[in-house]
């Protein structure tokens, strides 16, 4: 075997290896992609790591309701009405002799649910509608931003109010309500990304070669805004989860006997404010826990994504 047969055979022998090991190790170099870039943002944002891990805290208590709450949460017993703390109920009873500390596991869920079924269909509209605007511009757009500053007029509060007065309550209504006031603040600062795209190479690529603008919005140009999307949802989260309790405490969002914190702290009424103080306290605490992690997620999110931010 002459010297070059003999390097060409090792040559794909070693290519052979390689490709194998490639595919092989590709899981667990993406698991330690994933888990050093991670440590890198704990690391760099320590807040928006807290945060985070409040939120996983939160959504595997949502998840595992079931499993780790104590009692059922809608199971009256008028033997236990208005029980302090102690070994049994560790939150104390509401005034039907509800557990406290399992409709606070269990009200996770509804709070989780709204917020990002609202947030979610509140910043996908919005980006729609303010790519759609950047990219027709003219009349179309002026036409259009005019209506979203009419709607960013009224406090979040105000808008869903108005549209739970038209729909009713329920849950599904509160979701409605609170989507609807999510629209206009998505629009706005996913146009203002969406400005800049509409005359780069690869959109006016597109038109050349005769894509529609259907097309061009959904395929081209809402994936390249996607860092603005992503900070909007996050950060709507703490606002969807705080406006639907604030709903359900006015009695318009989730109805009885459906564990909600706002509807939990409507139960604490003035009556029971002495009496009955943990009936406040504890709902009060994972409404604010709950918006202060996300808060605190979706700002460091909005740091790590922003380029300008992340070089200075």
């Amino acid at each position: 075997m002459t010297d070059r047969t003999l390097w060409t055979v090792l040559t794909k022998r070693k290519m052979a290896i390689t490709s194998v090991d490639t595919f092989v190790f590709q899981p667990t170099s993406r698991l330690h992609r994933w888990s050093q870039g991670s440590l890198r943002f704990a690391r760099q944002r320590p807040l928006g790591a807290i945060g985070a891990a409040i939120v996983v805290v939160m959504i595997l208590a949502a998840v595992s309701a079931g499993f780790i709450a104590p009692f059922n949460p809608v199971a009256t017993d008028y033997a236990m009405m208005l029980h302090a703390p102690n070994s049994v109920h560790w939150f104390g009873t509401d005034a039907f002799g509800r557990d406290v500390m399992s409709r606070i596991i269990y009200g996770s869920r509804t709070a989780l649910w709204v917020g990002f079924t609202s947030s979610f269909l509140g910043a996908s509209l919005g980006a729609i509608i303010g790519v759609a605007s950047a990219y027709f511009g003219g009349r179309t757009d002026l036409i259009v931003q005019r209506f979203m500053d009419l709607l960013l007029s009224f406090p979040l509060i105000v808008l869903a109010l108005v549209v739970v007065a038209v729909l009713g309550t329920g849950t599904s209504n509160v979701i409605l309500a609170i989507t609807f006031p999510m629209v206009p603040r998505c629009a706005l600062v996913v146009r203002s990304s969406a400005l800049a795209l509409r005359e780069m190479p690869f959109v006016e690529a597109a038109r050349a070669l005769g894509f529609g603008p259907v097309r061009i919005i959904l395929r081209h140009m809402l994936p390249n805004v996607m860092a603005p999307y992503l900070i909007m949802l996050t950060a709507f989260m703490g606002q969807a989860i705080l406006l639907e309790a604030s709903l359900s405490f006015l009695g318009l969002g989730v109805t009885e006997p459906e564990p909600a914190w706002g509807l939990m702290l409507r139960g604490a009424a003035v009556e029971f404010a002495e009496q009955a103080p943990w009936m406040a306290i504890y709902p009060g605490v994972a409404i604010s826990l709950s918006v202060f992690a996300f808060n605190l997620f979706g700002d460091s999110l909005r740091d790590a994504l922003d380029p300008k931010l992340r070089m200075s």
